[in-house]
């Protein structure tokens, strides 16, 4: 028993770090500037265009660095799409974003749904764990929610 409480306690803290997210209108950190080269393999587009998201890498903090940019619709009042930041936790990305292995399913209850494999610095555990950040757009309301999944090593 006593071998097997620290790994489930470390289990549980990997679990609930998992559960943070973060969703927020589009600041500094979606600037171009952040855009990897070559940016054709860093953007791709689905819904006949309408929805493009694009891998974000803000260089510093490298632990928390990479963000999924995602621009999609309903467009407001002056034609513009609304544009949303996927991140970890407000004001931190993720470890690192497989952007070549980016998928998509659309389901027309929920929506698309746009899945990417990652890493996930976790400082108290001082190691990175894999993840798979999916989120899922609603073209017609405009929202956008996030979940992570413990990933594949």
């Amino acid at each position: 028993m006593t071998r097997l409480f620290p790994a489930l306690m470390a289990l549980l803290l990997s679990s609930a770090a998992l559960s943070a997210q973060s969703l927020e209108p589009c600041d500094w950190r979606a600037g171009a500037d952040g855009i990897p080269e070559p940016w054709a393999d860093h953007t791709r587009t689905f819904a006949n265009g309408e929805v493009r998201v694009v891998l974000i890498d803000r260089i510093e903090p490298a632990a928390g660095a990479f963000y999924l940019l995602i621009l999609h619709p309903p467009r407001m009042e002056l034609g513009e799409r609304r544009c949303t930041l996927v991140g970890f936790e407000r004001g931190v990305g993720y470890a690192g974003l497989f952007f070549e292995d980016l998928a998509a399913e659309y389901d027309p209850a929920l929506g698309l749904t746009l899945s990417v494999p990652g890493r996930l610095y976790l400082p108290e555990e001082e190691f990175s764990n894999a993840l798979i950040v999916h989120a899922t757009i609603n073209q017609a309301t405009g929202a956008v929610s996030v979940r992570h999944e413990l990933g594949r090593e």
